[in-house]
This record gives structure tokens, sequence and C-alpha cells, in this order.
């Protein structure tokens, strides 16, 4: 009982006291309301004071503002209306100059006018003094061709024809002169040239020859080339497309043929069918295909050596040009080996080149193909430049290039590398030794140049003289004068070229003398 009682009591103490608690604190919390609502209402009123300070000290400053802002229009306007008043000005003085000016040039106007009149006047009494001053002298053309009898025509020809005759012997004299004079200069100059280039280069003479022979260990050997009823001999002949010449010369036969790349396949074959012992058609038939494969191999390095042999780069050229270039070597012109004969144009035209300040690297080149057109001449239709022309083009030469192959035909070939292209395979072609022919052939050749040079009309006697490189034409003095001697020389050398063959050159030489013969009795 007692212990409710003191939990009893326990619990009104706590009730009182949590009463009591509430009343302090909530006479507590009226006050610090009170103190904070007297607080804001100072901040408040202190705030409502700075900002009309604010507002007073801003209304104060956009008065001055103001008041500067119309101070400086008033000045800007001051010195707008200064400005526009010397603007103002300015136009006037230049209206002013205007009208001065517009004044002077009515004035100039107007006495222009008056010269164009005057002008005019000038130019109608001129072009009638003109009409007179034409009549008279057609009156006195007229006079002239009636006193004289001839028309203007045949005076201007008359007179052209006597000035002519009286100045042909100075005009003669002074070109003869001028003509000597450049041929000295320049013959001691390419004399000079050619001498250096020879002396540096110098080849073997090597004639070729249109027959190959074959060397035999024994006569027996002989029959069983020719084989049973000569079937051995025929299939090699028509395999080859050469002659076998089996003759009484011992342990030889000689190979007969034009194209000495045939000529070579049969040597190698039988070369071959010798070695092996075993010869009969089927075996020669092999030998052969195997000696076309050998001599396609000699070909492509043939061509390459003469490119090495030059500086010419192999890799620069075509497989294929290289192997067609390696068949020169297997091509004769006149006796001489037509890849020699390149090979040396080339060399001679590039030291040539090198004197003169021209492409070296051009007239080597040009040089060693100038003929490449001889390579395949059998083969293709054409003259050899223009069939050169057409393989140096197909195989992506230059245009400068593609032309040695015909400026070396040319008798004036339009580049410098051309000249001495042609040059140089004229010192080839015509150095002794060079090109062989026959005792038929020369004398032939020695015929036509002499029937050529007198097929002209005044024409006495001609003579081919130095091996047919010079031809010296005498001329009838009565109808031959000095001028058409000069005409007569090229006109002979223009038909020499045309319609004749021959090597190197052929200098024509007319030779017109008068002779006067007078006895004392």
């Amino acid at each position: 009982m007692l212990t409710i009682y003191l939990v009893i009591a326990v619990v009104l103490s706590l009730v009182v006291g949590g009463a009591a608690g509430y009343a302090i604190r909530k006479s507590q919390a009226k006050k610090s309301a009170d103190h904070a609502e007297a607080r804001a209402e100072a901040i408040l009123s202190e705030a409502k004071k700075k900002q009309e300070e604010i507002l007073t000290d801003t209304k104060n400053r956009e008065q001055e503002a103001l008041l500067r802002a119309k101070e400086k229009a008033l000045k800007i306007i001051d010195e707008a209306k200064q400005e526009e008043s010397s603007r103002r000005r300015d136009i006037q003085d230049q209206q002013r100059r205007l009208e001065k000016r517009e004044a002077m040039f009515d004035q100039q106007i107007v006495e222009i006018e008056d010269k164009k009149t005057k002008l005019e006047e000038k130019t109608r009494e001129i072009e009638e003094i003109k009409e007179r001053v034409r009549a008279i002298k057609e009156e006195q053309v007229a006079k002239l061709q009636e006193i004289a009898g001839l028309n203007r025509e045949q005076a201007e020809a008359k007179l052209l024809t006597e000035i002519e005759r009286d100045s042909q012997d100075a005009l003669m004299s002074r070109l003869h002169k001028l003509e000597q004079v450049s041929e000295e200069e320049l013959e001691i100059k390419s004399r000079k040239i050619l001498s250096l280039a020879l002396t540096r280069y110098a080849s073997t003479v090597c004639a070729d020859t249109t027959t190959t022979s074959v060397e035999l260990p024994n006569d027996e050997m002989k029959g069983r080339i020719i084989g049973k009823e000569g079937r051995n001999i025929k299939a090699i002949e028509l395999l080859t497309g050469t002659e076998i010449i089996v003759d009484d010369t011992p342990n030889m036969i000689t190979i007969s043929g034009f194209s000495p790349i045939r000529r070579q396949v049969a040597k190698r074959s039988l070369d071959e069918l010798i070695k092996d012992g075993r010869i009969h058609p089927a075996r020669i038939e092999e030998a052969i295909l195997n000696a076309k494969k050998t001599i396609a191999k000699d070909l492509r390095k043939a061509g390459e050596d003469a490119l090495y042999q030059l500086g010419i780069p192999v890799s620069s050229i075509d497989p294929k040009l290289t192997s067609i270039l390696g068949r020169m070597k297997y091509r004769t012109s006149y006796g001489q080996n037509a890849l020699m004969h390149s090979i040396e144009v080339g060399t001679i035209a590039g030291m040539i080149a090198e004197e003169l300040g021209a492409d070296v690297f051009v007239c080597k080149k040009g040089g060693l193909f100038h003929d490449i057109g001889k390579a395949v001449d059998h083969d293709m239709q054409g003259a050899h430049p223009e069939n050169g022309y057409n393989i140096m083009n197909k195989f992506g030469f230059t245009e400068e290039l593609c032309y040695q192959s015909i400026a070396h035909h040319e008798d004036r070939p339009r580049t410098i590398e051309g000249a001495i292209v042609k040059a140089a395979d004229a010192i080839s072609g015509a150095r002794p030794g060079a090109r062989k022919q026959s005792l038929e052939q020369f004398i032939q050749r020695m015929e036509e140049l002499e029937r050529t040079a007198g097929s002209f009309d005044g024409v006495e006697k001609a003579y081919a003289i130095q091996a047919g490189r010079e031809v010296r034409v005498f001329v009838q003095p009565q109808k031959i004068d000095d001028l058409t001697a000069y005409r007569l020389a090229k006109d002979v050398a223009n038909k020499i070229e045309a319609e004749l063959s021959y090597p190197g050159e052929v200098k024509v030489t007319v030779i017109r003398e008068t002779r006067v013969i007078e006895y004392a009795k």
C-alpha cells in the first residue's frame, strides 16, 4: 500500500514539475519574441534611413551626369556646325573652279571646231592637188610610153635585167668570198672536233661475209651430214633457210645465206650434231631448236653488252628492245657489222656532243639506236629509218630520241643532236676498211653517179672520183652561168640522194671555166 502511495506521489510530483516547467518556458519564449521584434523594428528603421540616403545620392549623381551630357552634346553640335560651314566653303570653291573649267572647255571646243573646219578645207584642197598630180603623172607616163615604145611592165623588166646584168659579177664575187671565208672557218673547227673525237676512239675493222665455215673432224662426217639420199642435208637447209655447200675442201663444209642469224643457227646446230654423233632428221630438228634458244640468249646478251659499253642503264631499256638491238650483231651493211657500227656511232656522237655542248645522252642513245630499223627490215615493210622511228616510239622513247632514226638520212637535220648523229654515222661508215663491196657493184655505182650527174642540160662531162665520194661536173660556160652553177650543184645532189643508194656522203663539185685561144701569125 505504501508502494502505491509512493508511486502516486512520484507521478504527482512529475506532473506538477512539468506544468511548472512549461509555464516558465512559455514566459521565457514570450520575452524572447518581444526582444526579437524590437530588434527587427530597429533594423528596419535603420535600413529605411540608409535607403533614403542612397536614393538622395543617386538623384544627385543622375543630375550631374545629365548636366555633363548636355554640355557635351552642345559642344558636339558646335563642332558639327563649324565643320558644316567649312565644307560649304570648300564646295563653293570647287563649284567656282568647275564653272571656270567649263568656260575654258567651251572656249577650247569652239577653237577645236574652228581648227577642224580649217583642216577639212585643207584636206579637200590636198585631195584636189593629188588628183591634179595623178592626172599629170598619168599624162607623163603615157607620153613616156609613147616615146619609148614600152609599157610599164616591160620597162620594169628591162630595168631589172640591166641592173642584174651590171651587178651580177659583183654579187657573185661577194657571195663566193663570203662562202669561202665561212667554209674555211667551219672546216677548221669541224676538223678539230672530228680529229679529237677520232683520236679518242679506235675500234677494230671487221667486214663480215655471207658465208660461214664449219670444221669437221674427218671427211667421213660429210657423208653422214648429207645422209641417205640427201635427207639430212635437205632437212638442215629446209629448217634453217640456208644452203649447205659440201665440196672437196678437206674437213670443211660451207654454210651460205644472206641472213647471218640463219647461218649462225645452222652452224651451231651442225656443231652440236657433230659433237653428239647422232645425225638424223629428228635429231636435226631438236638441234636446230636448241640452237635458236641459245642464239636468243646471245642476242639479249649482245644488246646488254652494247648498252653497258655506252654507259646506258640496262634496266632503262625494255628487254624486248634489248633483244632487237642484239639482232644487229648478225646484221651487216656493205659488209660492216651493224651492231659494231651502232656502238661506234653512239661513242663518236657522244664525244662530238661533249665538244659542242650538246646533249651527250641523246647523242649516245640516239647513235646506238639510229639503225634499229635494220634489225627488223626483213620482217617489216618500209625503209629502216621509218621502221626505227616506229620501234623507238613504241617502246616509249622521247620524240627527240626517235627523231635520230630519221635525222641521219636527212640532208639538213632540224636539231644539233641529229646533225651530230648524222656526222658520226658518216664517220663510222666511211673510215677505211669499214665497208666493202664487189668490183661489179663498185663499177655499177660509179657509172650510176656519172650518168645521173650527166643527165642535166648544159653538162659537158661528169667524173666520179674518190671511190664515189665526189662527183665533178664540167659544164658548158655558154649555157651555164655562175648563178646557174649553184642551182645545178643542188639539183645534182638532190637527184643523187633521191635515186641512188650509197654509203656515207657524195660531194658534188660543178666546174665552169672559159678558155679563149687565139694564135698570132
